[in-house]
């Protein structure tokens, strides 16, 4: 099944993850088969994955019972139970990890939502996570809030190998970058190796176009002109990508001169963008739109099961399509700030403020869940 299109996207020098994770799938065969037949090189989690596995199965249950009977309560029931799974995908993953030169093969596990905008207590968690965890495929997952920001340096600078997430500005983007980058010149300055830690910035895609299309929507139905309506409803559809390409460029440019290339004589490994929130969300648009726009050298994409068999079946790859139409990219931009649409404060503020607290809702409704089986196994009415 290697002629699938996955594989013409990974020809391309980007690599597929998928983004979704449950005790079925890692322990069932099911992962190994998305390794063996769907290009996929990675695995990431969110809250929201760990809902859906957790309360939408039975699979957890007697497990819950058990760690209840010791006496652990239900957060750290969740703890236990997303740990042990992401350890089993890290298993799993392994041979693809030594054989990818430890570039691919990574699973990323997220610290609690309600920490996103604390960065002490990021770091903290963020080390024990690692440190539960224990293996060298881990990826901690770290909001990319202005209060992330210090964590992720830290973080570098302690060795581990961070997923930086809720990236929606290029503005807040190039500060994660620097933060990589100051990180791991920390390291080298106390004489430290930087050579196994790697990162990704997760750049979420779909979310923005829905954001900024209801605005869009919006000003065509008040638009009295028939020609202001035609150039605004030329738009919809089109900010993620423009957005992203954006960002690849901002990627290009720090990822290369003279203070990358001293890390890079070090053995520093690249920051890759990864593209999050890549399904569609509009049925109006095609439901490859978010892979096939978006290939490039350098860069992952996490791919929700959907998107994935959508993209199998009938997507195509025309090249490195990240590196297309920069200028179109930027014309689209302006076009929406004449528009009066705000990126800044959709991308720097609502958009993140929205991902943190979708993220904190199914954490609550995780937690919840598990209370109520946990007491359920317990006996207790």
């Amino acid at each position: 099944m290697r002629s699938t299109p996955l594989y013409d996207v990974s020809r391309e020098g980007q690599s597929i993850w998928f983004d979704t994770i449950s005790r079925q799938l890692v322990r069932d065969g099911g992962l190994q088969r998305l390794l063996d037949e769907f290009a996929v090189v990675g695995v990431t989690s969110n809250p929201t994955i760990f809902e859906k596995a957790i309360a939408g199965s039975g699979d957890y249950d007697a497990e819950i019972r058990t760690l209840a009977e010791e006496g652990l309560d239900a957060s750290a029931i969740y703890e236990r139970l997303a740990t042990d799974d992401i350890r089993t995908a890290c298993n799993v993953l392994l041979p693809l990890y030594e054989r990818s030169g430890h570039v691919d093969g990574r699973v990323s596990i997220e610290v609690s939502p309600y920490l996103a905008r604390d960065a002490e207590a990021t770091i903290a968690e963020a080390r024990r996570l690692w440190q539960t965890v224990d293996r060298p495929n881990l990826m901690v997952k770290i909001p990319g809030t202005p209060e992330g920001i210090p964590a992720i340096e830290q973080a570098i600078a302690e060795g581990l190998s961070v997923n930086v997430t809720l990236l929606f500005a290029v503005s807040l983007y190039e500060q994660v970058m620097e933060a990589y980058l100051r990180g791991l010149e920390r390291r080298v300055v106390a004489g430290q190796p930087i050579d196994q830690i790697h990162s990704v910035a997760s750049f979420f895609v779909s979310r923005v176009d829905t954001m900024v299309d209801k605005e869009l929507e919006a000003k065509i139905a008040a638009a009295g002109d028939p020609a202001e309506q035609a150039r605004l409803r030329a738009l919809l559809g089109k900010t993620a990508i423009a957005n992203a390409k954006v960002a690849y460029q901002a990627f290009l440019r720090v990822f290369s001169g003279p203070r990358w290339a001293a890390l890079r004589a070090r053995g520093g490994n690249l920051q890759r963008p990864l593209w999050a929130s890549t399904s569609t969300k509009n049925p109006a648009y095609p439901d490859t739109l978010y892979i096939a726009e978006l290939v490039g050298p350098d860069t992952v994409n996490t791919v929700p099961e959907n998107a994935l068999l959508a993209f199998a079946d009938h997507g195509a790859v025309r090249g490195a399509t990240i590196l297309e139409d920069i200028d179109g990219a930027q014309a689209v931009l302006a076009e929406l700030a004449a528009a009066g649409i705000d990126m800044r404060d959709i991308t720097e503020r609502r958009l993140v403020d929205e991902g943190v607290r979708s993220f904190a809702a199914s954490f609550d409704s995780l937690i919840g869940t598990i209370a109520e089986r946990r007491t359920a196994g317990m006996g207790v009415v």
